[in-house]
């Protein structure tokens, strides 16, 4: 179930083709959460994660998902387990759905700002990446997906009839929060996002690009961190585009609505989280010196 949209709608599968969606997501979004537990717990057993301010942005990126992933995989069992819930359970599910996908890009862009401070202005990078500013900008982060978010709760709860909140419905967002000026809202707030991140991203890569000429390796690994945080932004931003995408596939495919609503759910729901552990978790050296020893033979490197 996305954020968004959900990935199954009022179409009906068979009962071996749902048990199937069902367990091949439960044991998708098990693995993808044992993944996080153990980068987690590496980061956590080490004293030189925690004080860079990298890994705290990585940490909270893990975490996000990990509460992203959890939501969205309940979501998607309720609506075949049960079909519809109460409409007050219902709204913090979506919530916290909506407010984790919105981190991601913030996220990623933050990262990435933080890349290019290393890379190009490492005299500075002790004095403008601190700690406390580290931490400052993650509560900045999940202010801003709260202002974003918080609007589409109280303008239902302002024109919805109080019997709405006690009834059941099939969890979706546009279904909750069904108010035309909210789908204006979150249109224009996806489009801003999308312009946003995209373009620190851009920016920042080729400051990258034609600040570090030396062509050091570690200009060429920040360049190429930064292209798969670009990759990462645009598989979270197929959230802003699914709609659009899902209504094109629905006509195109009636006949198979159900297993094209299931597929949107896999590449816009669970494929970006899979991409994190892979960006840090095995490409950056020290995080995966760590990581080895810690699941090999639980001892820190030497």
């Amino acid at each position: 179930m996305s954020a968004g949209n959900g990935s199954v709608a009022d179409y009906r599968d068979s009962f071996g083709k749902a048990v199937t969606k069902n367990v091949l997501v439960v044991a998708i979004g098990l693995s993808l959460n044992s993944v996080s537990v153990c980068l987690m717990y590496t980061f956590c057993k080490h004293q030189i994660f925690y004080l860079s301010p990298r890994y705290i942005l990585f940490f909270h990126l893990v975490v996000n998902d990990m509460i992203q992933v959890s939501v969205t995989v309940v979501l998607f069992v309720l609506s075949y387990a049960v079909y519809s819930i109460a409409v007050g359970l219902c709204c913090p599910f979506i919530l916290m759905a909506i407010i984790t996908s919105e981190n991601t890009p913030l996220n990623l862009a933050c990262m990435a700002a933080e890349c290019y401070v290393a890379v190009c202005l490492p005299l500075q990078h002790a004095r403008l990446c601190t700690v406390r500013r580290t931490l400052l900008l993650v509560g900045a982060i999940w202010a801003i997906s709260l202002v974003s978010a918080f609007p589409d709760l109280l303008v239902t709860l302002a024109t919805e009839p109080t019997h709405f909140f006690s009834g059941k419905i099939f969890c979706l967002r546009r279904r909750v929060f069904s108010s035309p000026v909210l789908a204006r809202k979150r249109d224009l707030t996806y489009a801003v996002y999308l312009v946003l991140v995209w373009s620190v991203l851009f920016f920042l890569y080729f400051r990258i690009l034609f600040t570090a000429r030396s062509a050091s390796k570690e200009a060429k690994k920040a360049r190429s961190t930064i292209v798969l945080h670009g990759v990462q932004v645009l598989l979270c931003m197929t959230t802003y585009a699914a709609p659009l995408v899902k209504d094109a596939l629905l006509r195109a495919f009636p006949e198979n609505s159900s297993d094209t609503l299931f597929a949107c759910y896999v590449v816009v729901q669970i494929l970006p989280r899979a991409i994190s552990p892979i960006i840090y978790g095995v490409r950056d050296k020290c995080f995966r010196k760590y990581l080895k020893n810690q699941l090999v033979c639980g001892r820190k490197p030497q």
